[in-house]
């Protein structure tokens, strides 16, 4: 180890200054911190690219564009300068290290503003070391707002590779702080791209310093975009849309790149086009070309479907999220898709799996438990009813389980992929967590993010078993999911008229009414001139009217339903003055009312029963008159 002074410094620098003027030098800085050595590399023109400061206690690197990174000598072990290229091992399960320098010196604590900085990637031989000035802000929602631990996002001032993955700009540093493991996304990705799902993302592990700050490990990986390296749809007739709640309109009134989509009422983002492209697509245009899609699925219009999208990732993207059990596909959030002009619709790219796993979101705030129960279901075991734990899970996602063709390929496709599901990706999974393991890395993670009665090694045992017992049982799921009958698509559609009825409800019992909305099956078959052993509960569908006609969206956890404004139109919880909720009986609803917001004698609201017959979708509209009494009772 070198002797930390003025004159040694200059020696160095002195014994290195024979090399070419016109060769670009890589500086390695190689640190002390808590008893490890860390090698942080930079590309620097000419050796005046670094100083010391004038009581010799710190050498200061000057990147371009005027960031200045110091370095304590104290803790420097050695100063050395390379040329590049290096020979590249490709070993993409290292760990790595980044090291980033605000141009401020002052922390990443904004996820709206990008803060200037100089990041540093060492490669140790796998890939090529490099540096560069960049931009970083945070980013995420509930990762970013309940943990210490921050995600980030990296953003190049120009396009390069980073650890062997493809040239861009943008960049993501998943933070991970409540999965113990840190293998619970990586999965996914690995699985996703052993499936052949498209434009899946890759994982490489780094050691995170901010400012000299050690930030533990984090998982480097692709920016979900549209860009020739990443999701590769066409500048002009490329289309990139999100499926989620917290960039949709209820979440982001004010955006101009997100809307309701029009059939099944779900919140969508449209990620590319986006401000900066000037193509023939706009947000309206998206809304109405996804509509025909979401259309097509409703009617079970299999044929029609199959010509818009991609059945094979559709099936798999749904298979996958639910063997991990990613209840995020119940809300939608983290849902991608994408389409390339005339082309078809595909399913993709996967992201965002640390709510999964049977994750506890009864202690979100600070538990870290998963792996309790692996029998649980998103979509249900019977997906056409969704009959799961989350049985307001999007229709866009189950209705194509009344297609006797999709669900023959849904069991067919996972008979092909069980057996190796696990066994292949657990695999992969293990080749990063022995680097993790033999370079110390979870010990330092676990000693700078203590989580409290959970260690690396039984969590991932823990996920092991998890996912062997999920694969085990989720086989018998789908093996037994019922095949439907075959159907004629809807074609057509009738409106056979309306039925009115009315209940009491009492303001002082507010959530939690015993009384029922009743509806009579006799009346309602009538009205569609069909016989009661025609009706089928199962092909049933009820959905919310708007005082318009149109339809709303379900805003309760009930199969159907919704929660109703003042104006009688269905909405958003918070501005919701009474409810009505349809879970397994369809001809009893529950109700109830808001009490903080109903103080009204009375609410007409409408709900509308649906039934495909013979081609035509028969419609039936339920008028329900709300007495409200105790209004404004304390």
């Amino acid at each position: 180890m070198m002797k930390h002074t003025l004159s040694y410094i200059i020696l160095l620098l002195a014994v290195f200054f024979v090399l070419p003027a016109s060769a670009q030098l890589r500086t390695h800085v190689y640190i002390n911190q808590d008893g490890m050595h860390w090698d942080i590399p930079f590309v620097n023109d000419s050796l005046e690219d670094m100083s010391l400061s004038e009581d010799a206690k710190t050498v200061y690197l000057h990147t371009r564009q005027g960031i200045v990174v110091p370095f304590s000598v104290e803790q420097m072990d050695s100063l050395t300068f390379e040329e590049e290229p290096l020979v590249e091992t490709k070993d993409k399960y290292q760990v790595f290290t980044l090291y980033v320098t605000t141009a401020d010196g002052e922390d990443i604590t904004s996820r709206d503003e990008y803060k200037a900085c100089h990041v540093a990637l060492g490669a140790k031989g796998s890939f090529t070391s490099f540096s560069a000035n960049a931009q970083i802000r945070g980013r995420g929602n509930s990762s970013f707002l309940w943990y210490d631990k921050k995600p980030m996002r990296l953003k190049l001032d120009e396009k390069h590779k980073v650890l062997g993955l493809s040239k861009a700009r943008n960049w993501v540093l998943l933070a991970n702080y409540r999965d113990v493991t840190d293998m619970m996304n990586t999965f996914v990705f690995e699985a996703g791209e052993w499936l052949g799902l498209p434009f899946t993302n890759h994982t490489r592990y780094v050691e995170l310093f901010v400012n000299g700050d050690y930030r533990g490990v984090y998982q480097l990986t692709e920016q979900v975009q549209q860009n020739k390296n990443r999701v590769n749809v066409s500048d002009e007739r490329g289309i990139l849309l999100s499926l989620d709640v917290d960039d949709g309109p209820g979440e982001n009134p004010y955006a101009t790149d997100n809307f309701t989509s029009k059939v099944y009422k779900m919140p969508a983002c449209v990620k590319y086009p986006d401000d900066e492209a000037f193509t023939e697509n706009t947000v309206d245009s998206v809304k109405t070309v996804f509509a025909i899609l979401e259309q097509a699925i409703k009617d079970k219009n299999y044929a029609k479907v199959k010509q818009l999208m991609d059945i094979p990732s559709f099936i798999k993207y749904l298979q996958l999220q639910e063997f991990v059990y990613n209840v995020e596909l119940s809300a939608p959030r983290s849902i991608f898709l994408f389409k390339d002009g005339d082309g078809k619709w595909f399913m993709g790219p996967l992201w965002d799996f640390d709510a999964g796993y049977d994750f506890d979101w009864g202690n979100m705030y600070t538990g870290h438990t998963f792996f309790t129960d692996y029998r649980e279901t998103v979509m249900g075991t019977n997906p056409l009813k969704r009959n799961g734990q989350y049985s307001y899970v999007p229709q866009f996602f189950t209705d194509l389980f009344g297609c006797r063709e999709f669900v023959e390929e849904y069991k067919s496709r996972w008979a092909t992929v069980k057996d190796e599901i696990v066994s292949r990706n657990w695999a992969e999974c293990m080749k990063y967590v022995q680097n993790l393991r033999s370079s110390g890395t979870m010990s330092r993670e676990a000693t700078r993010w203590p989580i409290r009665g959970k260690d690396f090694d039984s969590e991932l045992e823990k996920m092991h078993q998890w996912l062997l017992n999920r694969c085990d049982f989720l086989s018998d799921l789908i093996a037994n999911i019922p095949v439907p009958e075959e159907t004629t698509p809807v074609t057509d559609s009738k409106f056979c008229g309306t039925i009115k009825t009315s209940v009491s409800m009492d303001w002082s019992k507010g959530f939690s009414q015993s009384n029922k909305v009743k509806v009579n099956r006799q009346t309602l078959v009538n009205l569609m001139g069909i016989s009661m052993s025609t009706l089928k509960d199962s092909d049933i569908t009820i959905v919310p009217l708007d005082t318009d006609g149109n339809e709303g969206i379900n805003g309760t956890n009930g199969v159907f339903g919704a929660w109703f404004d003042e104006d009688g139109n269905p909405g958003v919880f918070a501005d919701g003055h009474v409810y009505i909720e349809v879970f397994d009986d369809l001809w009893n609803w529950n109700c109830g009312l808001y009490q903080s917001n109903c103080f009204d004698d009375e609410h007409t609201v409408t709900m509308q029963y649906q039934y495909p017959y013979k081609g035509t979708l028969l419609k039936v509209n339920i008028e329900v008159k709300f007495t409200i009494t105790g209004s404004g009772w304390w």
